[in-house]
Parts: C-alpha cells; structure tokens; sequence
C-alpha cells in the first residue's frame, strides 16, 4: 500500500510540475496589451488536431476588432478547408482586477482570461458539434505575444478533464 502512494504522490508532483503556470510568463515581453493588440485588422490561420495528433481541419481567420467605452469587440470571420464559413463575435471587458471576461453567442456562459507578460490564458466552455451531435467541451487558451505584428495560441479542447484535441493558430496584425 505504501508502495501505491508514494507512486500516486510522485505522479501528482510530475503532473504539477509539467504545468503551465501563468507567473512564469511574468518577466516575457512585449507585455500583452489585449486591446491595443486587437484594436483594428488581424489575419490568422490555424489548424485542429484530434487527441492522436492527426490535421483534421484548417482554416483562415479574418478579425476585425474595435475598442469603445473600455469594451473590446472581435467579429472573428472563419473559413475551414472544407469550404465551411462560421463568425464569433467576441465583447470582452477588462476588469478592476485586471483579468478579462468575455461572452460570444457559441460559448457556454462566461469566458475568463489572465495576462501575465507576454501570455494571455483564456477559458471558457464550448459546444462543439461533432457529426451531428453536441458535446459541451472547455477550451484553455494560451495566446503569447511574439512582438508587434505577431501572436500565436495553442488550445487544448477537453472533454471530462481529458484532452481531446488541440488548436493551434497564429496571428499577423494588419
């Protein structure tokens, strides 16, 4: 028995240790300044790779974002590989706290989101449709700002704690 836990408490420990943890962003510049960032014309393209990594879709990106009474705005245009056309519009407000919150019509409640340096994590519950049926899947975004012009975002998409897929996205401000 005492064999089973010290397994179950170096696993745990392992685990801890190959997280992602914001605060070790804190020193990483350019500093991510969300608005500023996405305040006009941004391109991105991307793919998505399910849980064996395998390309299962691509896409382009087209964001048009506007920043008015403190509340950022992105209509976010889509267009997949298999001729699919999707638009999100985000309205995102930063708080006293510093910390973001967001709503758009396809996700599930409230999205929340941190920046620390150069990294912006960004969370929220989606519902994905998969060959006609629905799952409610959580999405956690790292965005990490490259330098002026350039951002990149790896998603994990998870389904009862266990990842399902990846997104994978990079940004070219206009």
């Amino acid at each position: 028995m005492r064999t089973v836990r010290w397994l179950v408490a170096c696993i745990a420990i392992w685990l801890t240790a190959c997280s992602a943890d914001l605060a070790d962003y804190k020193n990483s510049t350019p500093d991510f300044d969300l608005y500023q960032y996405f305040d006009g014309e941004v391109v991105a393209w991307g793919m998505v790779q399910d849980y064996s990594n395998k390309q299962t879709r691509r896409f382009e990106v087209k964001i048009k974002g506007s920043v008015e009474d403190e509340q950022l705005t992105l209509v976010e245009d889509f267009l997949f590989d298999d001729g699919e056309i999707d638009q999100r519009i985000w309205t995102i407000q930063k708080l006293e706290d510093g910390s973001y919150q967001g709503v758009a019509d396809d996700i599930i409640g409230v999205a929340t989101g941190n920046v620390v340096g150069n990294a912006l994590q960004w969370q929220y519950d989606f519902e994905l449709e998969v060959d006609g049926s629905r799952y409610t899947v959580a999405f956690d975004d790292w965005l990490y700002r490259q330098d002026d012009r350039h951002l990149f975002n790896l998603t994990s998409i998870k389904k009862l704690g266990v990842e399902v897929a990846t997104i994978t996205i990079f940004f070219q401000k206009q």
